[in-house]
């Protein structure tokens, strides 16, 4: 029976996936390096590798650790001085799911990151917690993120559902045994994500499904 629901943070509550490719891409371009929308996808969205690997051994594991501080704060910056929506329509489907199911969010992004960007929403009150990137060891495609938001719902993983938008997020709430379902976006529209239990494109789509797992409970 459903009873709760994990959410991923970027592409699925917030359209920040294509702002954090640029911040990337905008790294790698002065040494000489582009990075594709493929690129992006196969390093940052199924794997979790990055594209550091890129810049070894040219530079230090220090050097490289440098940039990473860096693309941080850079980022960090665009997303204060720049609109980051919503995804459409998320907003009344939180309204409409949280009075019936318990629900967190299970985000690799950090947390100075996720608070600049809620701090002009009005997403954050319809859940219990919220997990970042430092919140755990491991990011995903580990189970560990989702094993933990697990342990804070209190709940069995046949009694919860995840919504991801990355196949790293599909491999986490897999390995950890949960239910998940995708909302592609621009970045992942091609991609046909094997194990999903569904693929939606839209919110609509996505509020239907849970509707239908909540009739079956």
């Amino acid at each position: 029976m459903l009873q709760g629901i994990l959410w991923d943070n970027d592409g699925v509550l917030v359209d920040t996936e294509q702002l954090f490719y640029e911040a990337n891409r905008e790294l790698f371009l002065p040494l000489g390096l582009e990075l594709s929308e493929r690129h992006f996808f196969d390093w940052y969205l199924a794997d979790n590798c990055g594209a550091w690997h890129l810049l070894r051994p040219a530079l230090t594991e220090a050097q490289i650790e440098a940039e990473r501080t860096g693309r941080n704060l850079r980022y960090a910056a665009r997303l204060a001085s720049e609109h980051i929506p919503a995804i459409d329509g998320v907003a009344e489907v939180l309204a409409s799911l949280s009075p019936r199911l318990r629900m967190g969010v299970v985000t690799s992004s950090n947390r100075d990151h996720f608070e600049i960007i809620h701090g002009r929403l009005d997403l954050v009150r319809h859940f219990e917690f919220v997990l970042t990137h430092e919140s755990y060891t491991h990011s995903k495609p580990s189970p560990e993120p989702y094993l933990l938001g697990l342990e804070r719902l209190g709940l069995r993983a046949a009694d919860a559902l995840v919504v991801e938008d990355s196949p790293r997020g599909l491999q986490a709430a897999s390995a950890a045994g949960i239910r998940c379902i995708i909302l592609r976006n621009a970045l992942t529209r091609s991609h046909d994500f094997p194990g999903a239990y569904r693929v939606v494109d839209t919110m609509p789509q996505l509020l239907a499904e849970i509707e239908l797992l909540m009739a079956e409970g």
